[in-house]
């Protein structure tokens, strides 16, 4: 007679599948041929092409392929259709996201089977995870349009928005994109992936019962060259995408001086990190969801396995038994956990990429299971014995591959974690929370969830550092990626020149034996604290508004460049001191530069001819302490997710921002855009006024006497052109900001930007009024010079 325990032991789940027969009966409602939603109105199937269950290859559906001119169809009509939007006001723009959310809600199990016949995944996940994070995305946007005009009463919508997603996540990523995108007054050109447009498509039918005005939600299905299409679209002020980081670097390059707003969600490979006194248990589970979730096609997949030395063979040991026992098999069975994949070409990229470890000497561990004979699957798969280097440690797979190795200290892990060229996100397991605490700011990724993984709420932003994007989605930072500060609208076409006096230079101007600045001198460069010759070994004379010589400067080059990075990166303890500490510098300067004004005055009043020299030196040392007061006020939130926890955004500095500053205004315009970035704990590389650049190498002396550590702000004069360019391709800069006028220079940045996916903040050709608060403070530059991570803290776990 078989024991309890043998008895138990031979148990297993038994077949529990999901009916499909409504979602059948819609598709054959619609004769399994699908058009465009363009202005609310359903056009006829034009060329079409199939969208197959990946589990069985079975065909579900034609869809249709949009054309340039179904494009330009679309986007008229969502131009036509943002004044009534907008017109509408917060609370009509509520009541309809309001309603949006109720019906997705009713049609939640039509959403979920649907999603999973089309995506490959279980109907768990559809069921438990995508329907209904998509609708309380819709629920808090709705307040976020209700709030609309306290919270954001500076700010207007961008106007015609282009969204692209990617198959992974098809139903979730419209709700996180196409949300924030109506609440804030937007119109919208939506693009479905192509192998996956279906929930997309039954979505557009509940924007008709919802009563979304004509025009305002618009479909264009196809493959790439739609999103192209929309891309490249004159009139789309706004991009948001999702989805590799190559066609992220594209977008970024074909997109550059167009003016349009970008926001970008790319790759991953997200570390999950194990310390020796974690829940070894609970680890392993909060693993299976963060690697063999949706088969692993998830950008912040914990694709990485990062275990303490002492507990590795353990943890591994774990793993493998619960790899053992997960069930691979009919997407539509609740009791599956692996569902299919995409489609067969991503079956055969991720099998490829296995084998590439074989080749290299990894070991590669699948558990023994039975897989289906038709439709794309693939095992769960360990892999072991990967170096750093090697491909499948540093390439995003995406699909159910873990890549596992060992470290032995927290610094070790860290290091290891940060090896890599995406940040997306971060897991990390230990019952110390203090040990949780200190690594999460020191890991270089948008989201870090500490003992719990792929979590994930409408009220919390999400989004990467490096090349796994820029811009969030979800909570208060992802309303602002929809929205434009009324500000931009009031800058002046091009960069005001100053108003000039043929006597107020001469009058404010000392005697040359009373004046430090008329010494005939070369003025050098400054980097790591220190006055530099350039490595060019050439100067250029620099000349008064009278045309009289005034000092030669030195002419800095790509080398120079490179030294004052290395140099910033050098000065990290800046980004680590208090803010208080860096409030007290910023206000040390302003004060020592107010000890000096007079001679400052006279210095700006000579190179530029101005009458407003002596208001350009106080609005300096105003918009310094003005910054140092933000210093230790720029806050982070505490929000409060529907989880036992917290959810802790820390505003964090993006790291070497390169800043390319105006001609107009040499000083103030060199102190608004240096002060901000320094005050929130970045390091600067900056090129001065290329017309006027004696003003900010006068700062010299100021900064020596200032406290401010060597390679906080380095400063290296030359052609703004030259230098630019040099910024915006150094790996090692995080962010570069130009703000001199030039339209053709700014395009380049922002070109030469997508190779590294960094930050830009470009002025194009229009000037800005220095003088103007609302046009040189504020929120807007605050959230310029700093980057949002989430941190994910469960209590009781």
């Amino acid at each position: 007679m078989p024991t309890i325990k043998e008895i138990l032991q031979t148990m297993d789940y038994g077949p529990a599948p999901e009916s499909t027969k409504e979602a059948q009966a819609w598709l054959d409602q619609h004769g399994r041929r699908f058009g465009l939603f363009i202005g609310n109105q359903w056009s006829e199937p034009g060329a079409t092409f199939g969208t197959f269950n990946p589990a069985d290859g079975s065909e579900l559906a034609q869809v249709t392929q949009a054309t340039n001119e179904d494009v330009e169809r679309a986007v008229e009509a969502a131009r036509s259709a943002h004044p009534a939007w907008v017109a509408m006001g917060g609370h009509g723009r509520a009541t309809v996201l309001y309603t949006l959310a109720r019906l997705l809600q009713k049609h939640a199990r039509l959403f979920a089977v649907l999603e999973t016949l089309d995506n490959g995944k279980t109907i768990r996940e559809t069921r438990d995870a995508d329907i209904p994070l998509a609708a309380r995305h819709f629920y808090h946007h709705a307040g976020w349009a209700q709030l609309q005009s306290e919270e954001f009463a500076d700010y207007r919508a961008v106007g015609v928005v282009g969204q692209i997603v990617p198959w992974n996540f098809p139903l979730l990523m419209l709700a996180w994109k196409v949300a924030p995108a109506l609440a804030a007054g937007n119109t919208i050109v939506f693009k479905p992936a192509e192998y996956t447009s279906l929930t997309t498509l039954l979505f557009a039918e509940i924007c008709q019962m919802a009563g979304v005005p004509d025009g305002v939600f618009n479909v264009v299905t196809g493959d790439g060259r739609v999103g192209e299409a929309i891309v490249n679209h004159p009139d789309v002020n706004k991009l948001a995408f999702t989805g590799s980081t190559e066609v992220g670097r594209l977008i970024r390059k074909a997109t550059a001086g167009s003016g349009k707003k970008l926001s970008l969600e790319l790759g991953g490979k997200s570390p999950f990190i194990v310390f020796d006194n974690a829940d070894l248990d609970a680890a392993v589970e909060g693993l299976v969801d963060s690697i063999w979730f949706n088969q692993g096609q998830v950008c912040c997949a914990g694709s990485r396995l990062l275990v303490q030395e002492s507990v590795y063979d353990r943890f591994i040991a774990k793993v493998k038994a619960r790899m053992q026992n997960l069930r691979v098999g009919s997407p539509l069975d609740k009791s599956t956990d692996i569902g299919a994949l995409v489609d067969p070409v991503q079956q055969q990229r991720i099998a490829g990429l296995v084998e590439s470890a074989r080749a290299e000497g990894c070991e590669v561990w699948q558990p023994t299971c039975d897989v289906p004979a038709a439709g794309a699957w693939y095992l769960p798969t360990l892999i072991t014995g990967a170096s750093t280097t090697a491909t499948v440690a540093q390439t995003e797979i995406f699909g159910p591959v873990l890549v596992a190795s060992s470290f032995r200290t927290p610094g070790e892990a860290v290091q290891l974690a940060n090896n890599t060229v995406y940040g997306l996100a971060a897991c990390v397991w230990t019952e110390s929370i203090s040990l949780a605490l200190d690594l999460a700011p020191q890991l270089k990724a948008g989201v870090v969830w500490i003992n719990t993984a792929n979590q994930f709420d409408a009220a919390c932003g999400f989004g990467g550092y490096k090349e796994s994007g820029f811009g969030r989605e979800g909570g208060k930072e992802g309303m602002y990626e929809y929205l434009t500060p009324r500000a931009e609208d009031a800058r002046p076409a091009a960069p005001v020149r100053a108003e000039k006096s043929r006597a107020k230079p001469a009058e404010s101007a000392k005697p040359a034996a009373a004046n430090p600045f008329q010494i005939d001198r070369t003025a050098k460069l400054y980097i790591g604290g220190k006055q530099a010759r350039p490595d060019s070994g050439y100067s250029r004379a620099v000349t008064g508004a009278n045309g009289a010589f005034l000092a030669d400067i030195g002419e800095g080059s790509r080398k120079d460049i490179r030294n004052a990075v290395e140099a910033a990166h050098k000065a990290s303890g800046w980004a680590k001191a208090s803010a208080h500490n860096r409030a007290q510098v910023l206000y040390y300067i302003a004060e020592n530069l107010a000890a000096r004004a007079d001679e400052f005055v006279a210095r700006i009043a000579a190179q530029t001819g101005t009458r407003n020299a002596e208001r350009e030196v106080q609005a300096s040392i105003e918009r310094l302490f003005y910054w140092a007061a933000w210093a230790d006020k720029y806050d982070g939130l505490a929000h409060q997710p529907p989880m036992h926890g917290i959810t802790v955004a820390l505003n964090e500095p993006v790291g070497v921002i390169g800043i390319v500053c105006p001609n107009e205004n040499p000083l103030l315009g060199f102190i608004s855009l240096v002060a901000p970035a320094l005050a929130l704990g970045n390091r600067v590389v900056a090129v001065p006024s290329e017309a006027h650049p004696l003003s900010a190498l006068d700062l010299y002396q100021v900064l020596d006497t200032s406290d401010l550590p060597g390679g906080s702000l380095n400063i290296v004069t030359g052609s703004a052109d030259e230098l630019a360019r040099t910024l915006a391709s150094h790996f090692d800069v995080d962010a570069v900001w130009r703000h001199d006028g030039s339209e053709a220079g700014c395009a380049e940045v922002e070109r030469l930007s997508g190779d590294s996916l960094k930050r830009t903040w470009t002025g194009g050709a229009k000037g800005r009024d220095w003088f103007d608060a609302k046009q040189a403070c504020g929120r807007t530059v605050l959230q310029h010079a700093t980057q949002v991570k989430n941190v994910w803290i469960p209590y009781g776990v």
